[in-house]
C-alpha cells in the first residue's frame, strides 16, 4: 500500500512551505548564527514561521534541520547534539500543526552536507552517509512524515543521503538538486541526467529547488519529465505508479542592499508558477530563498480557484493567522519589507624583462589615460558590451565573441567578476588576453566580495602593472546564490571603499597610507540602479553622491527600459559631473522579458514594453532589437554611451544593435 502522501499527490499538487532562512534573517538572527540551533534555543520563533506558513495555506511544512547533520553543526561544535536539534525541529512543526488546527504533512528538511565530496573516496562517501542516517533517524524519530533532501548540487552526495534514507526506510523520499542558469548542476549534470540517476535510485518524489528562480527551475523540470517519458508512460499502460515531481524556486536572483539580501518576485508571479508547475505535471510545489507566507498564500488562492480548493481551503487561513496576532497576509508583508528577498593602458611596457636596466622595465606613465577615458573627455558616444568569463579553462568562444563585437564597433569589453558568485575564470586574465589577443580595451568589474584588503589592493597593483586601467568598482553578488553557498564573503569595504582605494593609488598611496612608488593611472567606475522605488530613491542618491565624493570617474547604470527613470535621476540630481554610460539587456521574447522583469533583482520592464513583446509573438528579437534602439536614441543626449548586455550569449543580437546605433544620424 502507497503512502498516504504520495496517494494524495497523485490526486493533484499539493502545496509545500517557503524561506525558512529567509524569513529568521528578517527577524534580526545573522547568518553567522546556527539556524537549526534555533529549533532548542528559540522554539517560539521557529514555531511561529512554521504556523504562518500554515495559515498562509501550505499543506506541506519543512522542519528547521536543513543543516543540522554532523558535518555541518561542527562548524559550530554542535555535532554531539544531532538528535536533540532534529528532534526538536520536528517537534516545533507538529506543535505549530496543532495550534493551527489544520492538516499539513510533516517534511524533515536534509541538506547537503557543507563539505566537498569526491565519488571515488569511498572512506569519505561512508561517513557523508552515516552522517545523513543519523540525522535522518532522529527526524524519524521526532515524527517526520516525509523527507526532504534539498540543494544538493552533486549527484554523489545526493545518492549518500538517498541511501541513508532507503537504509532507515519508512518515509517517502523527496529528492530535488539546484540547477543554475545554464541548466545543468554544479558538477555539470543535466536535467535529464539528474532525472535517470534518481529514477534509478529509486525515489519517491523527484525535483529542482533553489539557486534560480521559477523561469528556469520549470525548464529544468520540464527537462526531467521528458527525460521519463518512456518510463511515465510504460508505468501508466501497466497499472504502475510512475514519479512524480517537485519544484521549490528562489524568489529570483537576489540583491544585495547594505547588509542584507533582497529578492524580487513577487507572490503574483509565482502565483502564476505554481499553475505552470501544475500543468506541467508538477506535483508538489513550493518555495526556497526569499518566498514568505505570502508567497505561499498567493500560491494556495491560485491552485484552489483551479483546482477547487485542497486540505488547506484559504478560507479557514485568516482565522487561524489570528492566532499568530497577525493576519497570514499582514505576517508575510511584515516579513517581506525586511527579507533577504569596467582598459589597457597600453605603451608603458618598454621591454622585455631582464633584458633591460631595471629602470626601464615597467614604468608606470603617470598621468596617462585610457582611450575609454579619452573618448569619453572629448564627446564620444562610446559602446560597451559585457561578456561572463569561461566557467572552465579554454577562452577560445569568448575570445572569438570579442573579436566580432569589435568588428561591430564596439569600443571595449565588460568583464564580469565571477558573476552570481559562480566561480568563473580570473577577470584580470581574461582582461589581459583579450588585450594580448584584440588589442582592445576592458572594463574590469572588481568586487569587494571575495578579497579582503590586501588581496584587493594586491590585485589592483597587478591589474594596474598589465595595462588594465577602466575599473568598474562593485560590491559584488551575494555568496548564496552561486556555486559555494557556505562560502563565507569579505567585504572589508564596500563599492564606495574601493572607489576611495583606487582613488588613493592615483594619489600615489596605499590605503595604509604607505606609497606605491607612483601614481596609479585607474579610470574609476561607479554602478547606479536607476530601476529603485521613491523611497529605495534617497537611498541609492545618497550613495550616488558619496560614490562621487569618493573619486568616481564615470558612471555605468542598471539597464531600464523606458527613459522616466533616468529623466526622473536626472530631475532631482542635475546633470552629472561625470559620464552616464545607460545600461541595455535587449529583449529575445515576451517569456525573456517576464523572466528579467519577475526574477532578476534591478531590472523593471514597463508592463506596455512586455505587452508589445507579447504581441509580437515569434518576432520578439526583432521587436527587442527596436525598443532598444528607440530608447537609445531617446537617451542619446542625456548620457555619454551604452552598455550592453547579450542575454543568452547572443553576441549577434548586440552586434546588430551596435551597427544600428553607429549607423543613426547623432541627432536622430
Amino acid at each position: 500500500m502507497e503512502h498516504v502522501l504520495l496517494e494524495r499527490l497523485r490526486q493533484g499538487p499539493l502545496l509545500c512551505d517557503g524561506a525558512m532562512g529567509t524569513l529568521l534573517y528578517a527577524r534580526g538572527v545573522p547568518y553567522e548564527q546556527c539556524f537549526d540551533l534555533l529549533n532548542v534555543t528559540r522554539p517560539e520563533l521557529i514555531q511561529g514561521i512554521h504556523r504562518e506558513y500554515i495559515s498562509a495555506g501550505a499543506q506541506i511544512i519543512e522542519t528547521n534541520t536543513f543543516g543540522a547533520n554532523r558535518l555541518r553543526l561542527a562548524a559550530y561544535n554542535l555535532e554531539d547534539r544531532v538528535r536533540e536539534i532534529n528532534f526538536q525541529g520536528v517537534r516545533r512543526a507538529i506543535e505549530a500543526r496543532e495550534i493551527v488546527g489544520l492538516p499539513v504533512f510533516i517534511a524533515g528538511a536534509v541538506g547537503p552536507s557543507g563539505q566537498p565530496l569526491q565519488a571515488p573516496e569511498s572512506g569519505r562517501l561512508s561517513e557523508v552517509r552515516a552522517a545523513f542516517r543519523e540525522q535522518i533517524e532522529a527526524l524519524q524519530e521526532g515524527g517526520a512524515e516525509l523527507l526532504i533532501l534539498e540543494t544538493f548540487t552533486s549527484l554523489a552526495e545526493l545518492r549518500q543521503a538517498i541511501l541513508a534514507a532507503q537504509e532507515v526506510g519508512g518515509l517517502p523520499i523527496v529528492a530535488q538538486v539546484s540547477f543554475y542558469e545554464d541548466g545543468r548542476t554544479l558538477s555539470g549534470q543535466s536535467a535529464a541526467s539528474v532525472a535517470r540517476e534518481l529514477y534509478e535510485l529509486g525515489v519517491d518524489v523527484m525535483g529542482a529547488n533553489c539557486c534560480v528562480g521559477p523561469a528556469m527551475t520549470l525548464e529544468a523540470l520540464q527537462g526531467m519529465i521528458g527525460a521519463l517519458g518512456e518510463e511515465i508512460q510504460a508505468a501508466e499502460q501497466q497499472g504502475k505508479r510512475p514519479p512524480l515531481f517537485a519544484a521549490q524556486p528562489n524568489a529570483g536572483l537576489p540583491t544585495r542592499i547594505g547588509n542584507r539580501f533582497f529578492y524580487v518576485s513577487t507572490p503574483d508571479y509565482f502565483a502564476d508558477y505554481a499553475l505552470r508547475f501544475a500543468q506541467a505535471g508538477v506535483r508538489l510545489i513550493g518555495g526556497c530563498c526569499g518566498t514568505t507566507p505570502r508567497h505561499i498564500e498567493a500560491m494556495r488562492k491560485a491552485l484552489d480557484a483551479h483546482y477547487g480548493g485542497g486540505t488547506g481551503a484559504v478560507g479557514q487561513k485568516e482565522e487561524a493567522g489570528q492566532q499568530n496576532g497577525l493576519s497570514a497576509s499582514a505576517q508575510g508583508q511584515e516579513a517581506s519589507r525586511a527579507a533577504p528577498t569596467v582598459m589597457p593602458g597600453r605603451g608603458e611596457r618598454r621591454s622585455v624583462i631582464g633584458t633591460l636596466p631595471e629602470e626601464e622595465v615597467l614604468l608606470p606613465q603617470e598621468g596617462s589615460k585610457t582611450r575609454l577615458q579619452q573618448k569619453l573627455e572629448a564627446g564620444e558616444f562610446v559602446i560597451s558590451v559585457e561578456l561572463d568569463p569561461p566557467m572552465g579553462l579554454n577562452p577560445s568562444k569568448i575570445l572569438a565573441g570579442a573579436a566580432q563585437l569589435q568588428r561591430d564597433g564596439v569600443d571595449c569589453i565588460n568583464i564580469a567578476d565571477s558573476p552570481l558568485a559562480r566561480v568563473r575564470m580570473s577577470c584580470i586574465a581574461l582582461a589581459r588576453l583579450i588585450q594580448d589577443h584584440l588589442g582592445m580595451e576592458t572594463i574590469i568589474h572588481f568586487t569587494t566580495r571575495d578579497r579582503n584588503l590586501m588581496a584587493l589592493q594586491a590585485e589592483l597593483l597587478g591589474a594596474h602593472a598589465l595595462g588594465l586601467r577602466n575599473i568598474l568598482a562593485l560590491t559584488g553578488d551575494p555568496l548564496r546564490v552561486g556555486d559555494y553557498p557556505n562560502t563565507t564573503g569579505v567585504w572589508d569595504v564596500d563599492s564606495v571603499g574601493l572607489i576611495r582605494i583606487l582613488r588613493g593609488m592615483n594619489e600615489g598611496h596605499d590605503a595604509a597610507g604607505g606609497s606605491i612608488g607612483a601614481k596609479a593611472s585607474f579610470h574609476i567606475g561607479a554602478a547606479l540602479n536607476l530601476n529603485v522605488s521613491e523611497e529605495e530613491a534617497e537611498r541609492e542618491i545618497e550613495k550616488y553622491y558619496r560614490k562621487l565624493e569618493a573619486g568616481a570617474h564615470f558612471i555605468m547604470t542598471q539597464p531600464i527600459y523606458e527613459l522616466a527613470p533616468l529623466e526622473r535621476f536626472l530631475k532631482r540630481v542635475g546633470k552629472p559631473p561625470v559620464p552616464v554610460i545607460l545600461g541595455c539587456i535587449p529583449l529575445h521574447s515576451w517569456r525573456h522579458a517576464e523572466f528579467l522583469h519577475n526574477e532578476v533583482a534591478g531590472v523593471t520592464i514597463p508592463e506596455r514594453v512586455r505587452e508589445r513583446m507579447r504581441l509580437a509573438g515569434d518576432q520578439g528579437t526583432e521587436e527587442g532589437l527596436r525598443l532598444a534602439q528607440e530608447l537609445l536614441m531617446e537617451a542619446r543626449d542625456l548620457v555619454q554611451g551604452v552598455y550592453l548586455l547579450p542575454s543568452y550569449r547572443r553576441y549577434d543580437i548586440v552586434g546588430r544593435l551596435t551597427r544600428l546605433l553607429r549607423e543613426a544620424p547623432a541627432n536622430a
